[in-house]
């Protein structure tokens, strides 16, 4: 996976231990879906995750990231409010239909990250 992106000393406090990973590249940001075990793997939890890889004046980047820790007692109140938020925006916003991105905008690589 990619642990160099915990703090580490955090990561190994914790104990937890990383289960299942989906990263989903969109456009400039990267998602990753993290599955993780509590310390003695009695329990799991959800970590989702924005990367979006930042370019300095110096030419040198840095990535910003944004987490959200998601347990599984609010699982079912997340994705309603998530379903009912992406149907207003595509009934009210967009008429129905999501624009979908220029194929030529330049995602991030996985390799980048």
């Amino acid at each position: 996976m990619y642990r160099d992106d915990y703090d580490r000393a955090g990561f190994q406090e914790r104990g937890s231990e990383d289960v299942f990973s989906k990263p989903v590249r969109a456009g400039k940001r990267t998602y990753f879906f993290d599955v993780k075990s509590t310390k003695g793997n009695n329990d799991y939890f959800l970590t989702i995750t924005e990367s979006k890889r930042r370019n300095n004046p110096d030419g040198t980047f840095t990535y910003d990231k944004h987490k959200i820790f998601l347990y599984k007692e609010d699982f079912e109140k997340f994705r309603e409010g998530l379903d009912e938020v992406i149907t207003y925006i595509k009934d009210t916003c967009f008429g129905g239909t999501i624009p979908q991105r220029d194929p030529e905008e330049r995602s991030v690589e996985f390799e980048d990250l």
